[in-house]
């Protein structure tokens, strides 16, 4: 059909079935039509997030939820995507999870009570060398994204959408960064900030050889 094929993913499995610890044999027998890449079709939740921890990369993703902002989700999913670290929800423990579309289960998610928590938490990662946390906010005196050179070891964190960054966030953060804009609106999205702040990391540090980088 033109706008793709009827259903997602790949039915039961034809022939002799593959041998290996990572198969999941009711996968096998009833077929795999979960959101993943072709390479995880048939395995394990268990054995996707292994593969994914050896090869993650060292940035991590925060947001803030105060309010059961509907960007996490989507937040989460781009995360997913880039293989961050790990993702962080700073303040309500619960949030809407239907934007994530399952990626959650592959994904790990921390929740931390405030940004402070947060930078303590960061600050004991790699043997106590930290990972830096930045915020994105359009303050005055923010360095330009377009510009800066991100670190390899970092946290961008995003505040809710509209208020932006928390006053606590703003002094949990080691700085701050913006986004160019040249339209006539103040802010733009925030899940859409945070997918433009983690393919800047890749675009600096990921390995785009081989079949590190999937791209359909």
């Amino acid at each position: 059909m033109p706008h793709g094929p009827a259903e997602v993913g790949l039915g039961p499995w034809v022939g002799e079935w593959p041998t290996g610890e990572q198969y999941d044999p009711e996968l096998l027998e009833h077929g795999d039509r979960r959101n993943v890449v072709d390479r995880y079709r048939y395995w394990t939740m268990e054995a996707i997030v292994a593969d994914l921890d050896s090869r993650r990369h060292d940035f991590h993703v925060a947001i803030e939820n105060w309010q059961h902002d509907f960007n996490i989700g989507t937040i989460v999913r781009t995360a997913n995507a880039f293989l961050a670290a790990e993702v962080h929800i700073v303040g309500r423990r619960r949030w809407n999870r239907r934007g994530a579309m399952v990626t959650d289960r592959y994904q790990h998610v921390r929740h931390h009570e405030d940004a402070a928590s947060l930078a303590e938490y960061l600050g004991q990662l790699r043997g106590g060398a930290g990972v830096r946390l930045l915020g994105i906010d359009n303050l005055p005196g923010s360095a330009h994204l377009e510009t800066m050179t991100v670190p390899r070891h970092v946290c961008f964190l995003f505040g809710q959408e509209g208020p932006g960054l928390s006053d606590g966030a703003r002094e949990a953060c080691d700085g701050t960064f913006s986004i160019a804009q040249f339209g006539s609106t103040r802010s733009i999205n925030a899940s859409a900030a945070a997918a433009i702040a983690m393919h800047t990391w890749v675009r600096e540090y990921a390995d785009l050889s081989g079949e590190s980088a999937w791209r359909g």
